[in-house]
């Protein structure tokens, strides 16, 4: 998918393209990639949304892609963060991407997220 091609275009250019502050550890690190570094980019939009924060925002991006690439260091989340919105977001940013769910399997919290939200806004 698009999660190929986008990996590829990252790592055939020679810039600072890209965004490290979104990119799972496999992809900083150039390894070989497939649709679960989407799954971890995913959760750190999440985690701005439940924030409101930007990741990473003390850090420059070289400073990023040795935090999360090599020293296996992820965002803070803040005890006020919903339990369910904290249980999503470490589960999908494992250093093993066979130990992140996928995005059919992420469907059904998302969907109790969705209902919680919901019941919250009445």
């Amino acid at each position: 998918g698009m999660s190929r091609l986008k990996h590829h275009t990252f790592l055939s250019s020679k810039s600072t393209a890209g965004t490290p502050e979104w990119m799972a550890p496999e992809v900083l690190r150039n390894e070989p990639a497939n649709e679960m570094c989407d799954v971890y980019s995913f959760v750190v939009i999440l985690w701005e949304l439940a924030t409101l924060c930007v990741p990473w925002s003390g850090l420059n991006p070289m400073q990023v892609v040795g935090a999360v690439g090599f020293q296996n260091k992820r965002l803070d989340i803040p005890k006020e963060v919903d339990p369910l919105v904290a249980s999503i977001i470490s589960s999908c940013w494992d250093n093993d991407p066979s130990k992140r769910p996928s995005f059919s399997q992420l469907l059904s919290p998302l969907k109790k997220l969705q209902r919680l939200l919901v019941t919250e806004s009445l």
